[in-house]
Formats: structure tokens, sequence, C-alpha cells
């Protein structure tokens, strides 16, 4: 053991810093092919490259398996450290510029059907009104916690309702590896469909408890937060469909005596609005918090820079009278169903 310590020492004063490079677009792409096509390099070159990085570090980095390379434990814990390392560097060494008029840029954003379809709108407007050449792509958000997706660098932005993640970045404090920012506040209420028999009085906790409902949850986790708020009182509620979309949950009770929880400010994205009724719902359920999580890498980078302006912008026009916090404010967000807060579930609403 002291002597792979001696040679890590001894090969790292000597290390060649694009070695990082090539381990970096590796854990990206997850093939030696794809990774050697992203740095304009051949795949011999790529791969010779590899064995002096293992060479380097005293083991092997990267196993073979039948879809590409797989990372080994110490590549997984090795990946966010360099890629910060090497984000600082070219910040340093070659500052970045960015003009959206003139360079063209993608940018993956993960966020729920409902979220997308608040944010979408505003943040196409944008981009057509400044003439950027950026384009954006929307990945479905499946988790409550989407800090592996940002780390991985599988999206370059997250926004949803993570009360998970955020608490745990919060924590890191300084070393954290991710930032987050709070766009939006909004409170839950019961949506029924225009005519329901439930439609023409104040909803009571007994006639809430004794009808039918719908869950939204990202994973089909059986109980939300509506469920847990109703076991506090010693109460429950009969849940007959869970979805894992706004929309199918509102063409549901839209066409059903199904009652679900939405947020306030999600209904009219749904698709139904006009056809649907909301109550005040007879317990509390405390508010919805919505976050946008990045990379902490990203930080400083121009474009990204750009793009959570223009995310801000959008989550402030979606909604009258938002909050809208400063880059790192603190919060917990979201958007979703009768969303669960339990740690490790993946639901919605």
């Amino acid at each position: 053991m002291h002597f792979v310590i001696s040679c890590e020492m001894l090969n790292f004063r000597t290390l060649d810093l694009n070695l990082l490079r090539v381990f970096d677009a590796l854990m990206s792409e997850g093939s030696l092919t794809r990774a050697a096509s992203a740095l304009a390099m051949t795949q011999p070159a790529a791969s010779q490259a590899l064995k002096r990085l293992h060479g380097a570090v005293g083991e092997p980095l990267f196993e073979r398996v039948a879809y590409g390379m797989k990372p080994t434990a110490r590549a997984e814990a090795l990946w966010p450290q360099v890629r910060e390392a090497l984000a600082a560097l070219q910040q340093a060494l070659a500052p970045a510029e960015f003009n959206p008029k003139l360079d063209p840029v993608n940018f993956r954003i993960a966020m729920a059907d409902a979220t997308a379809a608040a944010l979408a709108p505003a943040l196409v407007c944008s981009i057509e009104s400044e003439r950027a050449l950026a384009s954006l792509q929307v990945l479905p958000l499946t988790t409550r916690d989407p800090r592996p997706l940002l780390q991985r660098d599988e999206a370059d932005l997250a926004i949803g309702h993570f009360p998970v993640a955020v608490p745990a970045i919060v924590a890191e404090g300084r070393h954290a590896t991710l930032r987050h920012l709070r766009l939006r506040d909004t409170r839950y209420v019961c949506v029924m469909r225009s005519g329901h028999p439930l439609a023409a009085a104040p909803l009571t906790l007994d006639a809430y408890c004794a009808a039918h409902h719908l869950l939204v949850s990202f994973s089909g986790h059986p109980h939300g937060l509506a469920d847990q708020a109703l076991a506090a009182l010693g109460r429950e509620r009969r849940i007959v469909l869970t979805v894992n979309q706004f929309f199918t949950a509102g063409r549901v009770v839209t066409q059903s005596d199904l009652l679900t929880v939405l947020p306030s400010g999600f209904v009219a994205e749904t698709g139904y609005g006009s056809q649907l009724v909301t109550a005040e719902l007879p317990f509390d359920m405390g508010r919805l918090i919505i976050e946008m999580l990045w990379p902490a890498r990203r930080d400083a980078d121009p474009a990204h820079q750009w793009l959570r302006a223009l995310v801000r912008a959008a989550a402030a026009a979606s909604e009258p009278g938002v909050l809208v916090a400063q880059d790192g404010g603190e919060g917990a967000g979201g958007a979703l169903d009768v969303a669960t807060v339990q740690p490790g579930h993946a639901d919605a609403a």
C-alpha cells in the first residue's frame, strides 16, 4: 500500500493534465469512442491516455462492459472534484464570453410536465425575442433528488420540489458542489370538475375523506403529502388512481368525480383549467416551494448565467407575485400534485 501511495505522489508531479480531460470526457460519455470524438482525438490515442491515467492513479478507473466503459467507485468519487477543478482552470486561464445571438448552445433542463408548461412559453419567448441561438431540451424529472443527475452532467438544470436535496446542499456550505435558487412559492388546493357534487359548498374534512381521489406521483409511490397530513389527524382517504403527469390528472378529473390536490399555480397547466374548480383544503399542507438546482462549477459560466436569468424571469412571469430569490437562496421547492416529503421517496404530490 505504501508503494502505491508513493507512486501516486510521484506520478502527480509529472501528471499530464490532458489525462484529466480524457477522464472527464469518458465519465460524461460512457464510451471511449464518444469520448475521443468529443475531444477531437483518435480512439487509440484516447485508449493510450486512459492507460497512462490508470498508471498515474495506481489503479484502473474503468472496466469494459457490453455497453461501454463502467467507472469504478474510485472514479465516481474523483469525478466531481476533477470537473470542478477543470472548470476553474478554464475560467482562470481562458474566461469564456457568451453572445446569445452568435453562440449556439443547447441546455438540458429536468422538470415535471406542469413546471415545463408554466415556464417553457416564457423561455421560448425570451429566446425568440433575443434572436438567441440557444435551444432547450426538457428532460423528464422522475426523482425528488436530482443531485446524481446534475453531478453526472446529464442535465444543466433541475427545477422542482427537492425536500431532501436542498437541505443537504445547505448543510455542505461552501463545499457544496451544487447551487440552488428558490423560484416559486405557492399553496395547495383541492381540484375537482365543474359541477362536482362537492363544488357547491365549502369542503369539509368528512366530505373530503368520504370522496375518492387521484394522486400524482412521479415514482408511483401510493401515498403523498395529503395522506401524511390526514394521518396526523387520524384520518385517511381512498386513492382510486395514481398517475405521473399533471395533464393526465386534469383530464381524468374533468371526466370523473375524483378529487385531486394540486399547487394552485399549476391548475391551469393541466390544460383543463376552464373545466376545473378549486376548493380550500380542510387541513393544512403547508406551502410548496419550487427550486432550481445546478452544478457549482457552472456558476461563472456566462452561458449558464444567461440561462438562469431566463429561468428566473420566466418563473416571475408565470405567476404574478411569486417569490424570486437570489442565486443560492435557501428553500426547498417543486411542482407536483400531492407531494411526499419523506426522504427516499420520489413522488410528486
